[in-house]
């Protein structure tokens, strides 16, 4: 089965994209964002580090931008998070001041291929933020995330079997 898990921010998204594997004797966990060596900020390194404390020992971690490929190893894989990973695309590109006509294409391109190797699996959970539901963003580059952010999950959704949304630790099936 491959499910897309959503929610906002400390929504309990990755505590439940992991009991759904809990029961798989290895996972290998995809990590699309920036390294605790990358982002020295305190927060995010706490935040690797909490993720990394609850993960079970038989678990692998994959730190990778390159999603497609990383989709295609064999066995269970969870990839947490589709946000992380969209930041890195935009960051290593350096698109977030590119006129969205020059910034979509991209992204359509890099999703196509994700969803083309979605298609053939059936034993991966995805976890992205939802981003939807809240105030606009004051600032472009918060606007262009939001909206490309939605995009993603769209298209991510439609190769899924189930959408789990969590709010408050709570599971809503959509």
């Amino acid at each position: 089965m491959k499910v897309l898990v959503t929610g906002g921010v400390r929504s309990g998204k990755s505590r439940h994209a992991e009991s759904l594997l809990s029961d798989a004797p290895f996972v290998t966990y995809v990590a699309p964002g920036p390294s605790a060596d990358e982002d020295p900020d305190p927060d995010w390194v706490a935040r690797i580090a909490a993720h990394q404390a609850r993960r079970p020992l038989s678990w692998r971690t994959i730190e990778t931008r390159d999603l497609a490929p990383a989709l295609r190893r064999e066995g269970p894989l969870l990839v947490d998070c589709l946000g992380t990973w969209l930041t890195g695309v935009l960051d290593s590109r350096e698109l977030w001041d590119a006129p969205s006509e020059s910034v979509t294409p991209v992204v359509h391109e890099l999703l196509e291929q994700v969803v083309a190797v979605l298609s053939g699996r059936d034993d991966v959970v995805l976890v992205t933020n939802e981003v939807g539901l809240g105030v606009v963003p004051a600032h472009r580059s918060g606007r262009v995330f939001r909206d490309l952010l939605g995009l993603v999950n769209q298209q991510i959704a439609t190769a899924c079997d189930e959408v789990h949304l969590v709010i408050a630790g709570r599971v809503l099936r959509l």
